[in-house]
């Protein structure tokens, strides 16, 4: 009877000890645990995936946060507006001007060409408030009234009022520069 008792008390501590297992945590299983929804396996933001866009009106400061601030920041900081046609902006009366900037966080054209616009726009002084941001997604819809009227097609789509009038667009890509490109439509319905 005595061994009986001891062959169940090391069956029971023994089984005790055996299930106790410890989980040891490394910094490669955290990493993995607390992923960032943004980053694809590579590591990298992928930028068409959905939780990344932005989407419908925004502020500008939108693109100076994550996951957008990088690239923000390296087209801003590295892009050198030239000089000749800045001098022809500064001369302008820019009052009675007010631009739509259409644009998808998707696409690597609004992600190079949005930030020297907006350079171009600082350096400038224009107001901030005679800028309106809409973000579409990879089909170019945004969730606004009215946006179908605006025949976006691709982006970015930059669209310069002159007293409440379209005055002119640069779609994609200017034609020849930012700069240039508005000095063409600006100088066109100079009032």
């Amino acid at each position: 009877m005595y061994r009986f008792f001891i062959f169940v008390g090391l069956a029971l501590i023994l089984s005790s000890v055996s299930c106790k297992t410890t989980k040891v945590t490394t910094v490669e299983q955290v990493a993995v645990e607390e992923t960032d929804p943004f980053v694809d396996e590579n590591g990298r933001v992928d930028y068409y995936n959905p939780l990344t866009w932005t989407l419908g009106y925004f502020k500008r400061e939108r693109l100076m946060e994550y996951p957008h601030q990088e690239w923000f920041s390296a087209e801003y900081d590295n892009y050198i507006p030239e000089s000749l046609y800045l001098n022809y902006l500064l001369d302008l009366r820019w009052d009675n001007v007010t631009i739509t900037v259409v644009m998808g966080t998707w696409c690597s054209d609004s992600r190079r060409e949005v930030p020297r616009f907006l350079k171009i726009m600082d350096i400038m002084d224009f107001p901030e408030e005679n800028i309106s941001f809409i973000g579409t997604d990879t089909d170019k819809r945004s969730p606004i009234g009215g946006f179908e009227e605006m025949e976006i097609q691709r982006v970015p789509t930059f669209i310069f009022f002159v007293d409440n009038s379209e005055a002119g667009r640069i779609i994609e890509v200017p034609i020849a520069s930012l700069e240039e490109d508005m000095v063409s439509i600006l100088f066109t319905n100079k009032k």
